[in-house]
């Protein structure tokens, strides 16, 4: 049976793109990556990530990677649709691209919602073809099956690459975007105003409404 494993990457940063990527493998493929040591992105070194990255590139079935910029995300959230339902249109668009309706196919996804019966009903509802397809949506899924690990590699070395673009255009006190970042937090109260439309802020994220809010609060004490 293939397997195909689905995995995100920057759901939670203030600044640059969420990725979702998928990752087709059979089960002597499923073997191999196991011995290679292919796992949960978050407990290897970028460096690991890089060198597995090619690895599951060269033996995968196929993959197929969705990018969500931050304008992207923010127009979604204007328009009602939270961040787990774009990434429920996200994970349905590279099914639909990967699913040719010909072999079954196990599709295994990190589900990214608390409730996982009701993210598994809205994330049915936007695939294609069901028929030939066993839908499991699990929390932790990239550290328990191998073909997720491999589509969280895949996600995590992208938006590491998404993150490399920003930072020669912007520095790297960019940081690594997220809002527990002190330094991605330093630049945003810094740069928030020169560069709010280039395109990589969230601008509906908490971590941005408050900088502008003490921002303008500043401004006002200055009256």
């Amino acid at each position: 049976m293939l397997i195909l494993g689905i995995d995100d990457a920057g759901r939670g940063p203030v600044i640059g793109p969420m990725i979702l990527a998928g990752c087709l493998i059979d089960e002597k493929i499923e073997r191999k990556f196991k011995t290679l040591g292919i796992k949960d992105s978050k407990q290897l070194t970028q460096k690991r990530r890089e060198f597995l990255a090619e690895k599951i590139k060269e033996d995968a079935e196929t993959f197929e990677v969705s990018l969500a910029f931050p304008e992207e995300i923010d127009q979604t959230n204007y328009d009602g649709i939270n961040l787990n339902e774009l990434e429920a249109i996200k994970t349905a668009e590279i099914i639909n691209k990967i699913n040719k309706g010909f072999k079954k196919i196990k599709v295994v996804v990190d589900c990214p919602s608390v409730s996982i019966e009701k993210w598994t009903d809205l994330l049915k509802i936007k695939i294609k073809n069901l028929s030939n397809l066993e839908i499991y949506c699990e929390h932790k899924a990239d550290k328990n099956h191998v073909a997720v690990s491999a589509a969280s590699i895949l996600a995590k070395c992208i938006r590491e690459k998404e993150m490399t673009k920003l930072k020669k255009i912007y520095g790297e006190s960019i940081g690594s975007g997220y809002p527990s970042d002190p330094a991605t937090c330093k630049f945003l109260e810094k740069n928030h105003k020169k560069y709010e439309d280039k395109g990589i802020f969230r601008k509906t994220w908490a971590t941005w409404k408050n900088i502008v809010s003490k921002s303008k609060q500043r401004k006002l004490g200055e009256f």
